[in-house]
């Protein structure tokens, strides 16, 4: 399997996405191509001991680089030679099976539409990252990629999500809940009623386990296994609890500080702690995917380390090795609202 990696996308290109390739080859038996500025990639190697290219990694020369100050919408068009140009249209062309990028949101988004294409049908590809919650984790499909959606959109999220959480987390019977402000049937706005009805449709057919409306303190309890959003709900769910998580570990950190008494009990739980910790890490994921792209695209955080592009690496083969898109493309006629003039 190999892996196309932006080396130059993110804040701490490409030192910690060279390092972190390479452990994913050593580790996971992924092969890479690390596209970038072929002299800055061998300098990154060289100051980690490396003077020749190991097996399994080869390098894709690409002079530009798209900034964060680029209009996310051209930005691909505008850099030809950029890393992440060069390297979508390598994953395009059959250069390799997943890409992998930690640079800029939208402008991945923007090329992976338009260089990659999405499978035929789907309307809008999704982020759906893997959240932590109580006893696993839910993916949250979307997060941000579309900010406002018709309900097809979300319909088609839900399947998305499902099939991700079947193909690439290995659950039998994906939960999917419809993130709302109520469990009740009848709670939301009109989007969330149309959504409810598609969803309810589509579960009394089989095709999907759809568990009615989902409440995100719920979500976060372990109530479903998939959580369907518009990008707009979804990426303020995923920002809360990113904040929340960030906060109560300062807290934390701020309670064992008070005392000799609380500074002993804090020696006593701190592997405990740094497990939790650890759930909590995005890094630890490594990357999330762009569902409904017709070939696997993970987008890593903008500040990843070489331990998070690793993980990412290892997240762009699973993903590549699971059948996922095929999923799709089986399944797509019933992922679609055909017009009122088609049902006649």
């Amino acid at each position: 399997m190999k892996i196309i990696v932006d080396a130059m996308g993110g804040d701490n290109a490409p030192q910690c996405n060279v390092r972190g390739a390479l452990h994913a080859v050593k580790e996971y038996g992924a092969e890479v191509v690390l596209v970038g500025r072929g002299e800055d990639i061998l300098r990154c190697l060289k100051e980690d001991g490396i003077d020749t290219l190991p097996a399994g990694v080869e390098i894709a020369h690409a002079d530009q680089v798209v900034e964060i100050c680029d209009n996310p919408a051209t930005a691909f068009k505008e850099k030809k030679d950029s890393s992440l140009t060069v390297g979508l249209n390598l994953l395009k062309n059959g250069g390799g099976d997943a890409f992998v990028s930690a640079g800029s949101t939208g402008a991945l988004l923007s090329a992976a539409t338009l260089l990659v294409k999405r499978v035929k049908g789907i309307r809008r590809a999704a982020l759906g990252p893997s959240v932590p919650v109580l006893g696993g984790r839910v993916t949250l499909c979307d997060c941000g990629a579309n900010a406002e959606c018709t309900p097809e959109y979300l319909l088609q999220f839900a399947f998305l999500g499902s099939f991700y959480a079947q193909k690439v987390r290995g659950i039998a019977s994906p939960r999917v809940g419809l993130l709302n402000i109520g469990a009740e049937n009848e709670k939301g706005d009109t989007l969330r009623h149309e959504t409810f009805a598609l969803l309810t449709k589509a579960h009394e057919e089989g095709r999907i386990n759809f568990i009615g409306n989902i409440e995100a303190n719920d979500v976060m309890l372990g109530g479903a296994d998939v959580a369907v959003a518009d990008g707009f709900t979804g990426n303020v769910m995923l920002k809360t609890v990113e904040g929340t998580a960030k906060f109560l570990m300062k807290e934390l950190k701020g309670v064992f500080m008070t005392s000799t008494k609380t500074k002993l009990a804090a020696a006593m739980v701190k592997g405990d702690l740094g497990t939790l910790k650890q759930k909590a890490d995005p890094g630890e994921i490594g990357g999330t995917p762009f569902l409904g792209i017709s070939r696997p695209v993970i987008k890593a955080h903008g500040g990843s380390d070489a331990t998070a592009m690793k993980n990412a690496v290892l997240r762009a083969k699973e993903y590549a090795e699971s059948g996922f898109i095929q999923e799709i493309e089986a399944n797509i006629d019933h992922m679609r609202v055909r017009p009122q003039a088609e049902k006649v």
